[in-house]
């Protein structure tokens, strides 16, 4: 597949995402899905950072506590400062990448698997400093935050005032979208650059990659903070959507489910996360009706996936006829 196809089928999905899925919604009337499927796209970001840490061969069990460090910072200057919700949204990407380039330091130099058991702790341990800090308002979490307002330029309206919206639901799917493909549209420009081909080869041989003058410390902690900012960003998109935050709005079992969502999809593409995130939120819903078996249904599936599939479902190639 030539570079100007994949071009074309991207803004084809685009274009179906941004246009086609509304127009379907709109027909059917379920305008309950706009927030499931926000929150799918959001989910995704969250886990195109995990993904980004795993390019590098490490472990991120903690991406839950960037992504709730992300929804407080933009719910603090919200509510108590007064300041844009789209002004808080790089905000509070960038102070997550500060706080992961602190933690970085130190523990990226250990081996991955004392890494996975750090960041490990990491979303307890925020959840922890949530309900301590006055600025937090502890376990009774940030309320009331206000719809995101209007942004204008020379007189013309960019982005609406969400409050003024009828359906504030679609405005919040239409820039959820947008911030997915800006995000996944990046990252895969990372991987295809020539820092990500370090990256790849700290994953395959990290001696080798020292050897021949990479500096593997610096690598890994820019990788962290560029995954770190993305836990922050959709953990800011979901405070505004829910116009709250709380301590337990992020907890460890978010952090697995972001690693689950990268393994499912497949580590070895770039949209693996967003066809994980997809199929782990849908999956899971859909054996609700199992009840007490739900868990087990799920984890078994999971299992059998990674087995069959080791990696992801991105893997999976339809079986091509002979002589085509």
């Amino acid at each position: 597949m030539t570079n100007a196809t994949k071009l074309l089928l991207a803004a084809a999905c685009v274009l179906f995402l941004l246009v086609g899925v509304p127009a379907l919604i709109a027909a059917t009337g379920r305008n309950d899905l706009y927030y499931t499927l926000t929150s799918v796209a959001l989910l995704s970001i969250i886990s195109g950072g995990v993904w980004l840490t795993f390019y590098i061969g490490r472990i991120n069990i903690g991406q839950g506590a960037f992504a709730l460090l992300g929804g407080y910072v933009s719910a603090v200057l919200v509510t108590a400062y007064g300041i844009s919700f789209w002004l808080t949204l790089p905000v509070a990407g960038l102070v997550c990448a500060l706080a992961s380039v602190l933690i970085g330091l130190p523990i990226l130099r250990l081996r991955g698997v004392y890494f996975a058991m750090v960041t490990l702790t990491l979303t307890e341990v925020m959840r922890l400093l949530a309900l301590a800090v006055p600025i937090t308002n502890g376990a009774k979490g940030i309320v009331s935050i206000p719809l995101p307002g209007g942004v204008s330029l020379f007189g013309l309206t960019l982005i609406p005032d969400f409050a003024t919206l009828e359906n504030p639901r679609l405005a919040f799917y239409l820039a959820s979208v947008v911030l997915m493909v800006l995000c996944f549209g990046a990252l895969y420009r990372l991987v295809h650059s020539r820092i990500g081909h370090i990256c790849l080869s700290l994953q395959q041989n990290e001696e080798l990659a020292s050897s021949i003058g990479v500096n593997i410390a610096s690598i890994r902690v820019l990788a962290y903070a560029i995954s770190s900012f993305l836990g922050g960003l959709g953990g800011a998109m979901f405070a505004a959507i829910s116009q709250s935050i709380y301590p337990s709005s992020f907890t460890v079992a978010d952090s697995v489910n972001f690693m689950l969502n990268c393994f499912l999809g497949g580590l070895h593409y770039v949209l693996g996360p967003i066809l994980g995130t997809f199929a782990l939120y849908f999956g899971w819903d859909l054996l609700f009706q199992t009840g007490v078996y739900q868990l087990l249904i799920f984890s078994s599936a999971l299992i059998v996936l990674m087995l069959v599939l080791p990696n992801g479902l991105l893997s999976l190639r339809l079986p091509r006829k002979k002589g085509a």
